[in-house]
């Protein structure tokens, strides 16, 4: 497991020369694993135990010459699931994106589905892509907010 000093000395390489993540190696389903504050901190006891247990997850899918993001969250077969677009700017890159629509699903089946709308670009949300493993197995990142996080590519 790579460690919150590994991803600080990360970031500072990705902020000066990028961190070389391109589209294709970003595509798949990647789950929260571990979570810090601005200044590196550990959150709130039970934060990401609580976000494993909900199965928060990232997902992103490369369609024609842009990325598809959702993000949800379960509870049992009950999940929140927001859709939109996203995209790499900059060398760093910034992962960019937008949701357009919100859902929540039993299974399969959708019982509720509504449009957002999309933030001005001032305000719109991004991940700063910060590093990723040799094989592609986790994924690090800062999000608008400072907050660092690392997923774990699902398989």
């Amino acid at each position: 497991m790579i460690t919150i000093d590994q991803i600080l000395s990360l970031e500072q390489t990705a902020k000066q020369v990028g961190s070389g993540i391109d589209p294709q190696a970003l595509t798949g389903i990647w789950r929260l694993q571990q979570t810090w504050t601005r200044t590196g901190q550990r959150p709130s006891p039970g934060t990401d135990p609580l976000l494993r247990s909900l199965g928060a997850q990232l997902s992103l899918e490369a369609v024609n010459d842009r990325l598809r993001i959702g993000n949800q969250v379960a509870v049992g077969p009950l999940r929140l699931c927001f859709q939109g677009d996203a995209e790499l700017k900059g060398t760093r890159p910034l992962l960019m994106f937008s949701f357009d629509s919100v859902a929540v699903m039993i299974n399969n089946q959708t019982l509720l589905q509504r449009s957002i709308t999309t933030p001005s670009p001032q305000r719109m949300p991004f991940f700063a892509l910060i590093g990723m493993g040799q094989n592609r197995e986790w994924l690090a990142a800062r999000g608008r907010g400072g907050g660092l996080a690392i997923w774990h590519r699902s398989t």
